[in-house]
């Protein structure tokens, strides 16, 4: 069993004015040990608090860091020109030195689709076109790339990624679209409040679309929640031991990284973010 990795969220109830309030929490996560940090991508107001560009806050906690791996929890890719989010990835993985880890999604925000002027209804096929090119940009100068919304002749990406063959990708969802997707494009699956048997049930669908040896090499990540909205880690009362049989048990089931989402005040993420590290992490090693 690989050992179990742990992140945390930037996006708890931040002030609309407190955007340094991210950066600090990102710093202690550093501190403490995290292996990660995140942010989601939320063009509008979802009423959480501060809703920011997952490319500008992260390229921010890099500046802030030196360590901890950075990751879009999960970007929107159809919201993107395709030359665009390959050139923001491509910058970030630079100047974080090859921190970046590009969580995708297809979306389903449909007031964010119309806002942005793209179809709902093409964003898997605007997902799969956008990696394509993106995966083209980064690996060749210059790059070819013929999809249904991009086409690229003798390309040269602006910046060309520090990572070989650019940032890995994990790609979220559960449908079988998204783990032909998986397969097709990414270096990981990322789910989101899965407990261990739907994390070995995404295994074992991967394995049987692609061979276990391609599956294997796959990394199996997901978002875990300390609070609801989504199903507690931990259960209904959750304790330090119980959350971290929880973790151990997605860790048994093939999961070899967890981000922990802290839906809670901002006031409170360090001390909850102390507590992850001084009552739950020794508890798995």
């Amino acid at each position: 069993m690989s050992p179990l990795r742990l992140g945390v969220s930037l996006q708890p109830r931040w002030p609309l004015d407190d955007g340094a309030g991210a950066l600090r929490a990102a710093r202690r996560a550093e501190e403490l040990g995290f292996d990660h940090v995140a942010v989601g991508n939320r063009l509008l107001d979802s009423g959480f608090g501060l809703d920011t560009d997952p490319f500008v806050l992260l390229s921010a906690v890099a500046g802030a860091t030196t360590r901890l791996r950075l990751l879009t929890s999960v970007l929107v890719a159809p919201y993107y020109p395709a030359l665009v989010l390959a050139n923001q990835a491509a910058t970030l993985d630079v100047i974080s030195g090859g921190r970046l880890i590009l969580g995708v999604g297809t979306g389903w925000n449909p007031d964010e689709f119309t806002a942005v002027g793209v179809p709902a209804g093409e964003r898997g096929a605007r997902t799969d076109d956008h990696l394509g090119a993106a995966k083209a940009l980064w690996s060749r100068r210059p790059a070819d790339f013929d999809g249904p919304f991009t086409g690229l002749r003798a390309a040269h990406l602006g910046v060309p990624p520090v990572t070989p063959g650019g940032p890995p990708v994990w790609i979220g969802g559960h449908s079988d679209a998204a783990l032909r997707r998986v397969v097709r494009f990414s270096d990981g699956w990322y789910g989101s409040g899965v407990d261990a048997a739907e994390v070995a049930d995404v295994r074992r669908r991967l394995r049987d679309l692609a061979g276990a040896e391609h599956a294997d090499r796959l990394t199996l990540a997901s978002a875990g929640f300390l609070t609801p909205p989504g199903r507690p880690l931990g259960g209904a009362a959750p304790t330090a031991a119980s959350v971290a049989d929880d973790l151990a048990r997605l860790a048994e089931a093939g999961l070899t990284e967890c981000t922990l989402w802290l839906p809670l005040a901002a006031e409170h993420m360090g001390r909850a973010m102390e507590w992850i590290a001084a009552e739950v992490t020794p508890r798995l090693t």
